[in-house]
Parts: C-alpha cells; structure tokens; sequence
C-alpha cells in the first residue's frame, strides 16, 4: 500500500536513481518564455526574500528536514504522536504543492483524524507550494470565508 502511495510522489522529489538534483528538476523547468512571464514573483520580491536569506540564512527552511527525516528529534516529536487538534482547522494549499504528498496518506488523516475542529480544507487549482503568491485572490476568497466566530461547521463547497 505505502509502496503505491510512494509511487505518486512526482520525480522531482523522489529522484530517479541514476539522475543527481540537476538532471532530476531539469525536467520540471519551465520554459524561458514561462519565466520571463512569472507574475507571481516579480523580480523586487525575489530580490527581498535573496536578501533576506543572505542575511538571516535559511535554518528555518531546512528545520523540517532535520526533524521529519533525520531521527535525531524523534522522542521529542513522539511527545505529540497521537495528539489532536481540538479548534477550528483551515488548510489551504496548492493542488501541485509535493509537500501535501509527500507523506502518503497525512493529507487525509489531517482532515479524519488529527484535526478534530476541520473547517475547511481546500487545494487551490494552478498553484503549488508558494500557493499565496501564485493564486492570491484565491487564496484571499478562502481565508476570507473561514468563518470569524469559530462555530463547527465545516465549509463544504467554497468553489462557486
């Protein structure tokens, strides 16, 4: 079953044996015309966040890494093993974001199990992992439907 699971994961994450990072990811490129297009991060913001990691370096980036994979963390992290989250839970993520299938089957235990309070859960259409920047009025309808009073309801059909 995990094996299956394991098998959708999309190569650019799950490489290819015989192929390093370069070869891997060389395939995923857009296209110098598609880069040229970006909109959704103009050359100041990328600029800023450049920066940024000059100046702060990129620990908080790489922190899930070291704690998910690397079993050094694991008696901390065992502490919330079976644990629930008892109030109101949204999530918004992009459709092509690797992140929400890269551990086979969290995605729906989240919404089943681990949030007990799910309000919404929704994967934005053409976006991936920086799903705020490349759908933002999207993302914005949804957050802005999330209701502010935290009733129980869950919020089955944002799609209209």
């Amino acid at each position: 079953m995990v094996g299956r699971r394991v098998a959708k994961l999309p190569t650019y994450y799950v490489m290819d044996l015989a192929k390093d990072m370069a070869a891997t990811v060389a395939a995923e490129m857009p296209s110098a015309a598609a880069i040229a297009a970006n909109r959704w991060l103009p050359d100041s913001e990328l600029s800023f966040y450049s920066a940024e990691y000059a100046r702060t370096g990129f620990q908080g980036g790489l922190q899930w890494y070291r704690c998910g994979t690397s079993g050094a963390f694991l008696g901390e992290l065992q502490t919330w093993s079976g644990r629930t989250i008892d109030v109101p839970s949204a999530f918004i993520s992009g459709k092509q974001d690797w992140g929400t299938y890269q551990r086979p089957g969290v995605f729906e235990t989240m919404q089943s199990t681990a949030c007990t309070h799910m309000i919404l859960c929704h994967l934005v259409e053409g976006a991936g992992h920086w799903v705020q920047q490349e759908q933002p009025a999207e993302v914005n309808r949804l957050a802005a439907a999330i209701p502010q009073t935290g009733e129980q309801r869950r919020i089955n059909d944002l799609t209209g």
